[in-house]
C-alpha cells in the first residue's frame, strides 16, 4: 500500500504540468458539456490513447516504430510498458483542439462582459469540427512530438526513442500521420459522447464569462509551454520552424474571428438556444426585451 501511495504521488509530482493541462481541461469541459460527458470521454480518450501508443510500440501501427525508455516505473505510473501521463495528455489535447475548431466554426455573439460561440449540435457533430479539430491536434504535435523527444535536456527526461531517426527533428513523418488517425478516432468518440442525451441539461454546466475562449487559450497554453522549452533548451531553429507554422494560421483566425463577431442571422442565433436553451446568450436576449 505505501508503495502504491508512492506511485500515485510520484506520477504526480514528475510530471506537475502534464496534470496542470489536465486540471485546466477539466475547469473548462465540465461547464461545456456537463461533468458525466466529460468524465465518459476522459476514460473513453485515455483507452484510445493507450491503444493507439501500446500498439505502436509492439506492432509499427499507427506512429511507427518507437520504444518507451523505462527508468522512472519506480516512481510513476506506467501501464503495459506506457507511461500513464503520456497516453492521459491525449485527452486534453483532443478536447482544446476541438474546442478551438468549434471557435472557429461557429457564429460569435459578444457583448460588454462576454463572447460565445453559437455552436449547435449540427456544428458539434459535424465532420468539419472533426477534421479541422484533428488537425489542429495534430499540428500540436509538430511542435511537441520534437522537443519532447530532447527530453533528457530538460524535466521530462529521456523517456522514448524511435528505432531510425525520421527526417523532422528526428521524428518520421509516420508519427503524424499515426497522430492524425487517432486524433480523428478521439474526436469522434467526444462527438458521440456528446451527442448523448444523459440529461436535458447536462449535470455541472456553469455560465463562465468568456468561457468559449477558455477551450483556444489551452490550445495556445499549450503550444507556448512547448514552444518556451525549446527555446529554454537553445533550438532555436526549432522552436522558429513551430513559430512560422502557426503564424499565418493564427493571424487568419483572429482576423477572421473579428469579421464574424455578431454578424449572425436570426436563424443562426435561434439554432443556438433551441439546442443549448441554457446559453448566456439566452439570458442576454430576454434582458434587452
Amino acid at each position: 500500500m505505501p508503495h502504491i501511495l508512492d506511485i500515485a504521488i510520484g506520477t504526480v509530482a514528475l510530471r506537475p504540468y502534464v496534470f496542470a493541462f489536465f486540471g485546466a481541461f477539466l475547469l473548462v469541459c465540465v461547464p461545456h458539456v456537463g461533468w458525466k460527458r466529460t468524465l465518459a470521454f476522459t476514460v473513453t480518450g485515455y483507452f484510445i490513447a493507450f491503444g493507439s501508443e501500446w500498439l505502436s510500440i509492439n506492432t509499427g501501427f499507427p506512429y511507427g516504430w518507437y520504444y518507451y525508455i523505462d527508468t522512472t516505473s519506480s516512481r510513476e505510473l506506467w501501464v503495459a510498458g506506457v507511461p500513464f501521463f503520456d497516453s492521459l495528455s491525449y485527452v486534453f489535447l483532443s478536447y482544446c483542439s476541438y474546442a478551438t475548431a468549434l471557435f472557429i466554426l461557429s457564429p460569435l455573439k459578444s457583448w460588454s462582459w462576454n463572447i460565445v460561440t453559437l455552436e449547435t449540435r449540427r456544428i458539434r457533430r459535424s465532420f468539419s469540427a472533426l477534421l479541422l479539430g484533428a488537425l489542429l491536434q495534430t499540428s500540436l504535435d509538430i511542435v511537441i512530438d520534437p522537443v519532447a523527444l530532447q527530453g533528457k535536456r530538460w524535466f521530462l527526461g529521456q523517456i522514448y526513442g524511435y528505432r531510425e531517426p525520421g527526417i523532422h527533428f528526428g521524428v518520421p513523418l509516420s508519427n503524424y500521420a499515426g497522430w492524425l488517425l487517432t486524433s480523428l478516432c478521439l474526436i469522434a468518440a467526444f462527438q458521440l459522447i456528446d451527442s448523448r442525451r444523459l440529461d436535458e441539461t447536462a449535470s455541472g454546466l456553469v455560465k463562465v464569462p468568456f468561457h468559449s475562449l477558455l477551450g483556444p487559450i489551452l490550445y495556445l497554453s499549450v503550444l507556448l509551454f512547448n514552444i518556451g522549452i525549446t527555446l529554454v533548451i537553445g533550438e532555436i531553429f526549432m522552436a522558429l520552424s513551430g513559430v512560422l507554422m502557426y503564424a499565418l494560421p493564427l493571424a487568419m483566425v483572429v482576423v477572421l474571428a473579428l469579421r464574424r463577431v455578431n454578424r449572425f442571422t436570426k436563424e443562426e442565433l435561434g439554432d443556438h438556444l433551441r439546442d443549448y436553451p441554457w446559453s448566456p446568450a439566452g439570458r442576454v436576449l430576454k434582458e434587452r426585451k
